[in-house]
């Protein structure tokens, strides 16, 4: 009797295992181990530790805030593209790299622009916010660290970008078609959860509506410019409001920041 329920499980797991796509498996898996390896080994605190005391102590900030962009443009995208490419062998236009519906991504961000410079600037207005952004604090102050901070900045939504609305949309894409998009959105809500409110409930909408732009366009690339614009124009804000001083978000406030 026992010898016949263990046979008859080990069949159920044999057709259960065969009913699972290797791909979608291995992508949410491998998006799970990389975000994993990007907090361990990617870590400011890592460089500081390791390579801080090789570093002038003006430039360490920055160059930790470095090694954590590219170690993230480096997990996100480079090795995503690389399991798909070459373990799967899907063609790059399959897993939203190519240009897509590039015209309707223009229109998009187009219009897209405007509210995200509006509603950062009243997000920036919140003692919380300026104390979160930019996360490098030195950059609020120096135009020179700031330009270097946010041009870094590009290799991290690069990757930040695509682990989530590439490697992990496009990856199980044949799994659960469309629902693919909500999948992406749950890990990418929850590890905004450190952020001031109402950041992390804005990621949770902000994620599907992303996901929905990149299924839409078949290219992950539209969400590069529109997140990384966003995160620019709130440091961006949050910078002049800490040199200015420059409280509340009516005209006058503007003017008054855009002076510093």
């Amino acid at each position: 009797m026992v010898r016949h329920r263990i046979q008859s499980e080990r069949e159920k797991v044999t057709r259960a295992l065969s009913r699972v796509d290797l791909q979608t498996a291995v992508v949410l898996c491998a998006a799970a181990l990389l975000v994993l390896i990007h907090a361990r080994y990617g870590s400011r605190r890592l460089f500081l530790d390791v390579f801080g005391p090789n570093v002038a102590a003006d430039l360490r900030g920055l160059y930790a805030w470095g090694w954590w962009f590219v170690s993230q443009g480096i997990l996100g995208f480079v090795i995503p593209v690389g399991i798909l490419i070459l373990a799967f062998k899907c063609s790059p236009r399959e897993i939203g790299l190519g240009l897509g519906d590039w015209r309707l991504a223009l229109i998009i961000a187009a219009i897209y622009v405007p509210i995200v410079i509006a509603g950062t600037w009243v997000l920036s207005d919140q003692v919380s916010f300026q104390q979160q952004y930019p996360h490098l604090q030195s950059a609020a102050r120096s135009w020179r660290i700031f330009v270097a901070y946010e041009l870094l900045f590009l290799f991290y939504w690069i990757g930040w970008e695509y682990l989530w609305r590439g490697f992990v949309l496009f990856g199980t894409a044949r799994s659960f078609g469309v629902n693919a998009v909500f999948v992406q959105a749950m890990p990418f809500a929850i590890l905004h959860m450190d952020k001031p409110m109402p950041e992390p409930l804005l990621a949770l909408v902000g994620g599907v509506v992303l996901g929905a732009i990149v299924w839409r366009c078949r290219s992950f690339w539209i969400a590069v410019p529109i997140h990384a614009f966003q995160m620019l124009a709130l440091d961006l804000w949050c910078s002049l409001r800490i040199r200015t001083g420059a409280k509340g978000v009516s005209a006058t406030a503007l003017l008054e920041a855009l002076g510093g």
